[in-house]
């Protein structure tokens, strides 16, 4: 029995050396995504750069993809969804321009992981997912993580969160062949919004700016992101 007692007290100090190890090596592998993935390719808002290299992208990842959290793509989040790739993340992200004091809104919770970029940033996120479980686990995870300034909500993001409009910036990362309106009205003036728009086949991540109540677009780069979809699961 004593022998097995110490077999056990080992077994949990391997494996306690073990989980120390890989939160180095996360940090590492979170290190050289900020410098190979984002830097490397001109992003250099220092904001942005801080908050990618602080917030944990492994933990908002299935446990068995963990490993892939820091390579250059998305991953599957499970429910048919994705967390998009990490430059696609800090690209859309410096796009907005943002600033602390900000309030914006997300449409496409997904994993929560672009919602705790952003929540790094500026002082409110409202972030809306359609999809139920990924929502609450979302929610969830970010409660666990200190994200106080982070507000979930399950529901249809085509018509947004008008209860807290206008909003300084949306952002939205799933694909509608058009632009919402609600989004449109819901942007304050002089706000932004990027938003990946097209088909199954051509998508492009369009920049939207508002400007005496009108907006102006501007294509930024060709994507590939999940459909936006209504309850019923149909295409927008």
């Amino acid at each position: 029995m004593r022998k097995l007692k110490y077999i056990g007290l080992a077994v949990f100090f391997l494996l306690s050396c073990n989980y120390c190890v890989s939160q180095t090596e996360y940090k590492e592998l979170r290190e050289r995504m900020v410098e190979d993935q984002i830097i490397a390719r001109g992003i250099s808002d220092s904001r942005v750069i801080k908050a990618m290299k602080k917030v944990e992208r492994h933990l908002f990842v299935p446990e068995s993809a963990r490993r892939y959290a820091y390579r250059d793509g998305p991953l599957s989040i499970g429910e048919g969804q994705t967390i998009s790739q990490p430059y696609i993340v800090a690209c859309m992200t410096e796009s907005l321009e943002l600033k602390p004091g900000m309030k914006v809104l997300e449409i496409g919770t997904g994993s929560g992981y672009q919602a705790a970029i952003l929540a790094e940033i500026v002082a409110e996120v409202y972030t809306v997912e359609i999809v139920e479980k990924l929502g609450e686990r979302a929610k969830k995870l970010l409660v666990s993580l200190g994200y106080k300034n982070v507000h979930v909500k399950i529901g249809d993001g085509y018509e947004g969160w008008i209860e807290h409009a206008p909003y300084d910036a949306v952002i939205v990362t799933c694909a509608p062949n058009n632009i919402p309106g609600p989004l449109k009205e819901q942007l304050a003036e002089g706000g932004r919004m990027i938003i990946p728009v097209g088909g199954r086949g051509i998508q492009y991540l369009i920049l939207n700016r508002k400007k005496n109540g009108k907006i102006r677009q501007e294509n930024i780069l060709p994507v590939m992101f999940v459909p936006m979809v209504n309850e019923k699961g149909e295409r927008y």
